[in-house]
């Protein structure tokens, strides 16, 4: 399967266009439009969300509630359009695309800007949203959450929820955290932030649950799931870092205290596991880019949104002389938006694994 997105912040909206596709499959509007509200939701978030309701409209591909096999286009409008009024800037904003964009294409600042935007990942959360119709028949539940916001210390005894648990703690925290008794505290910090005129970043942790054992492949680099999944939660906009199971803490681990020793459970020879089990996961469920039975677990280090109420120093594109960098209306905490964007970009790489695996005759 493949998917594109298309579209401005302010244009007429945005587009995913889903390929290759399979047939048969009852869609669940509510759940793609459940997600799309989820990702303009959580604690710190800007004024766009107070005039943007997003829901997808199915344009292509769906024949009666079913889908058909042929590309399924997505379409969510914008309902702030102004693309075409909104004012240039001609100071580039430090940590955003503005300034290489506009040298590297010879544009002005704002056509860059407006496609660079984190706007458009609410077509990949369409897209993933979608590929979870997938993962709903293997029974693979894929639940992102935010780990960390700035130097707010959670609590890091969350191994021992169960799925159901963990879901149901995300979805009562305003931060999308598994630990909304700390929301009142979350609130003063992040509030502090926005006070000081600045933002803030954190770490998002998804966790896929009965994903079956042997998804992807060791035979070529590109088929390889952690390298997929690297690259896709890579691409999610502000994020700078991706690591998966013990990641960079793997660095400083010993062999004999990093590897997941292997058990065999006889009562599990029919889970995805095959019955092969493991007392810890610091391999974040792969070994060798396939999946190993245990949960596949990656994070993600998003970094504090860029346009700041007190900018940064740049430099005016025209006068080239030192200038301000331009404040745009932005977020103050994007975080809990990014652990949407990253779970359902995640779920739609493993949904991808198993289809391939349909595909190329896969003994999963």
């Amino acid at each position: 399967m493949k998917y594109s997105t298309a579209g401005e912040s302010h244009g007429q909206g945005i587009l995913a266009l889903v390929e290759d596709f399979p047939a048969g499959l009852t869609i669940d509007f509510d759940l793609i439009n459940a997600e799309l509200r989820r990702r303009q939701g959580g604690y710190g978030r800007g004024g766009r969300q107070k005039i943007e309701t997003d829901t997808a409209e199915i344009l292509t591909g769906i024949w009666r509630g079913q889908s058909t096999g042929a590309p399924i286009t997505l379409w969510i409008k914008n309902q702030d359009c102004r693309i075409d009024t909104a004012p240039d800037i001609t100071c580039p904003r430090p940590g955003h695309a503005d300034l290489a964009g506009a040298v590297k294409y010879g544009l002005p600042i704002r056509p860059v800007l407006e496609r660079a935007s984190a706007r458009e990942t609410a077509g990949r959360v369409a897209a993933g949203a979608l590929a979870k119709h997938l993962l709903r028949r293997q029974n693979i539940t894929v639940i992102g959450f935010v780990k960390s916001i700035g130097t707010f210390t959670l609590p890091a005894d969350d191994r021992h929820f169960t799925p159901e648990e963990l879901l149901q703690r995300r979805n009562e925290s305003e931060f999308y955290t598994v630990f909304p008794e700390q929301d009142c505290e979350l609130k003063k910090y992040v509030d502090g932030i926005a006070k000081d005129g600045d933002t803030v970043g954190g770490v998002v942790e998804v966790r896929a649950f009965y994903v079956p054992i042997g998804l992807g492949s060791h035979v070529q680099w590109t088929d390889k799931l952690d390298g997929k999944l690297a690259r896709a939660v890579m691409s999610v906009q502000s994020v700078k870092g991706v690591e998966i199971g013990l990641g960079f803490e793997s660095a400083r681990t010993l062999g004999s205290a990093m590897h997941d020793p292997i058990g065999y459970d006889a009562g599990l020879e029919h889970a995805p596991c095959r019955g092969f089990v493991r007392q810890t996961n610091n391999a974040g469920g792969i070994e060798g880019g396939m999946t190993n039975g245990a949960a596949v677990v990656l994070r993600a280090a998003v970094k504090p949104i860029p346009t700041l109420l007190k900018p940064l120093d740049s430099i005016d594109l025209m006068t080239k002389k030192p200038m301000p960098a331009v404040y745009e209306r932005s977020d103050v905490c994007a975080v809990p938006a990014a652990s949407v964007v990253i779970e359902n970009a995640a779920a739609w790489e493993i949904a991808d694994g198993l289809q391939n695996e349909t595909a190329c005759g896969g003994k999963i």
